[in-house]
């Protein structure tokens, strides 16, 4: 929420020429909200040999979250260094946690450790692809830069909203809620400090 709010959508501001172009926040949010419906469609309708099937549908659709990933990051380098930064770090917060979940996922599947790690290694280098992806249209993108960081502030909003809102609404314990809480402002506080930076 911090990295959206904070740098990327006042960079986007700046660039935009459309009211329109605000639409781009929703379809950030909109697609993935559709992945992860799909996802858990697929497990919530899943028998017990379903669970490899379960496996490789959230491998695709973790694949396709860190190429998009790679694309904002390198699109956002192309804007600002600083801003470029603040992008990698709060993709790392979100991601590393998603990482290992992805790996549970894919033991619970069927896979074994050795096999899922591997998997799940390869699904992540799809932020490098994204990334390149990203480098090789760069005269593109540049003009329509704005607009990416417009469906950047969709996506992390999303993250923010999906992943992290519902594990504070959920938890019955006033001190596990209050550190919840603790930890979402403290990690806002942490993207407004960057604003400083050199």
């Amino acid at each position: 929420m911090g990295a959206a709010f904070l740098h990327l959508l006042p960079e986007a501001i700046k660039g935009i020429k459309s009211e329109n172009a605000f639409l781009f926040i929703l379809f950030g949010f909109g697609l993935f909200f559709f992945i992860e419906n799909i996802l858990h469609w697929h497990h919530t309708r899943g028998d017990h040999s379903e669970h490899r099937s379960l496996g490789i549908l959230s491998l695709l659709g973790d694949g396709v979250h860190n190429f998009f990933d790679g694309m904002i990051i390198a699109a956002v380098f192309f804007v600002d260094m600083k801003l470029g930064f603040v992008t990698v770090l709060a993709v790392a917060l979100h991601e590393i946690p998603e990482e290992i979940a992805e790996f549970g996922v894919l033991v619970y599947a069927g896979f074994s450790r050795k096999r899922a790690l591997l998997l799940n290694f390869l699904s992540a280098t799809t932020v490098i692809l994204g990334g390149v992806v990203s480098f090789l249209l760069v005269d593109f993108i540049g003009e329509w830069i704005s607009l990416f960081l417009l469906f950047a502030v969709g996506i992390f909003v999303y993250v923010a909203a999906s992943d992290f809102v519902p594990e504070i609404r959920k938890e019955e314990r006033l001190s596990k809620s209050l550190g919840l809480l603790f930890t979402f402002g403290a990690g806002i506080f942490l993207m407004w400090l960057v604003l400083f930076l050199e």
